[in-house]
């Protein structure tokens, strides 16, 4: 029986590894895919966009893709934590998920009030061209 549990033990590590390694190279990969398209809608729609400098239009977008990064990130950091917990990696997960925690919460809260801002310069934009049409 022991034999046993030492063998379950010893594949749930491997599929722990395998499990940590995925999810970070799935964040990796949305960090990399949304630098490119950051940069590619910017450069399409930034400089047209009501209420945006291209750079705000950028961190944007580029925000979005990092919160979604966090989040497998983070996912990897609790898989390492539960294959091998040691008192050291779990204190280095809680920093870490605090972290991360803060940087996501942030982060969702600066796009939804750079959206804002957005949505009422557009508002105001088509008003101020309506009062010009009615006057012109």
């Amino acid at each position: 029986m022991y034999e046993l549990i030492e063998i379950i033990k010893a594949r749930v590590f491997i599929w722990g590894e395998f499990t940590e390694i995925i999810l970070n190279a799935i964040s990796l990969l949305f960090i990399v895919l949304g630098v490119f398209v950051s940069i590619v809608r910017t450069l399409r729609k930034g400089n047209r966009l009501i209420g945006y400098p291209p750079h705000m239009y950028f961190r944007m977008t580029f925000g979005g893709w990092l919160v979604v990064a966090l989040e497998f990130q983070l996912a990897a950091d609790i898989v390492g934590t539960i294959i091998a917990p040691t008192n050291e990696q779990l204190i280095q997960l809680g920093a870490v998920a605090i972290i991360r925690t803060f940087l996501n919460y942030f982060l969702n809260r600066e796009l939804t009030e750079q959206m804002e801002l957005s949505r009422i310069a557009a508002e105001k934009q088509v008003q101020d061209k309506l009062i010009d049409k009615d006057h012109g």
